[in-house]
């Protein structure tokens, strides 16, 4: 029997930084996703009103997503999960979490249930396998001592191939300052 599989676009830590979400958006409808998971740190409503794509959206809770509004915004065109999610997609079973504490991290990574650990908080992006669980990290806005670009994730579910790829928004400047970070586009 033939079965279409899925592609998974994964991102976390856009911080409000509209030209980097926008990108990545387009990025993810042009390669055709059929869902985007968002790890986290979305911040403003604004930004994410972005992700009302032609996918489906979900999204958790990051640790800079102060906004009331945010979670209600997002439920007019996707799903927000609050802290965590366990989504299945074809045969694969992801749970996707911010990531604030590498010791829930390591759990859900150790516990033989998933095939993915989707997470951001870093602002790094890489890509491990744990004992046949693929610990994924799309990787975030560009700050110090993390990667200096940004960068978003497509996941084959058929084959759990990982594709990376640098997002570039032309117009848009990020600075951190003092831990808050200023985006201009």
């Amino acid at each position: 029997m033939w079965m279409e599989y899925m592609r998974v676009g994964i991102c976390s830590d856009t911080h409000d930084n509209l030209a980097l979400a926008k990108e990545a958006v387009n990025y993810f409808e042009t390669n055709g996703v059929d869902a985007v998971l968002h790890c986290g740190d979305i911040v403003s409503p604004f930004t994410a009103m972005c992700f009302d794509g032609e996918f489906s959206f979900h999204a958790t809770r990051g640790n800079n997503d102060g906004e009331w509004e945010l979670a209600s915004t997002v439920e007019r065109f996707g799903t927000y999960h609050g802290e965590a999610a366990h989504l299945q997609y074809d045969d694969m079973d992801i749970a996707m979490y911010h990531g604030t504490s590498e010791q829930l991290v390591d759990s859900l990574c150790q516990s033989g249930v998933y095939d993915i650990v989707a997470r951001g908080h870093t602002h790094e992006h890489g890509y491990e396998n744990r004992n046949g669980t693929i610990h994924l990290n799309p990787g975030g806005l560009p700050i110090t001592g993390a990667d200096g670009t940004y960068h978003v994730a497509i996941v084959e579910t058929e084959s759990a191939a990982v594709e990376f790829k640098q997002v570039n928004a032309p117009w848009s400047i990020t600075l951190a300052v003092f831990g808050l970070y200023i985006s201009c586009w």
